[in-house]
């Protein structure tokens, strides 16, 4: 995949929230009309597009009946060894940042298992309110 495209409706807001996430700008650009990026982070990329007079995004992680755009999903096994930390470690470092809101837990970190896998799962919301899955592989079973 080459990337994932987001639209925003405040890309240096959003740039700022995903370079807490570890992102990087790798390529500035415009299309058509409006600002766009690309960054690059946690072992993919993104586009951020900012979208003149945006309109609210529906709530896919609560609407039990939406359709469409669920999630971005992280796999943070190798960059951290406790995702409850990391997630703590995230907040404080967004809530030092002006021009971001605090960050919006859609899920505290819990564990599930998915096949041979127990992993710790955790969402959060990024600026426009899109949800975010941040995943780390706790244990493979036999």
């Amino acid at each position: 995949m080459h990337h994932a495209s987001i639209r925003t409706a405040n890309i240096h807001r959003a740039i700022a929230f995903y370079e807490h996430l570890g992102f990087t700008i790798s390529e500035r650009f415009t299309t058509g009309y409006t600002l766009a990026c690309w960054m690059e982070g946690l072992g993919g990329r993104i586009e951020l597009i900012q979208i003149p007079e945006p309109k609210p995004a529906p709530d896919a992680f609560a609407d039990e009946h939406y359709v469409g755009y669920y999630h971005l999903s992280f796999d943070l096994t190798e960059i951290t060894p406790n995702l409850p930390s990391w997630l703590t470690n995230l907040q404080e470092r967004v809530s030092e940042t002006e021009e971001l809101e605090p960050l919006k837990v859609l899920l505290e970190p819990t564990q599930q298992q998915i096949g041979d896998r127990i992993y710790e799962v955790a969402f959060i919301a990024d600026t426009d309110g899109l949800p975010l899955e941040f995943i780390r592989v706790l244990a493979k079973l036999p």
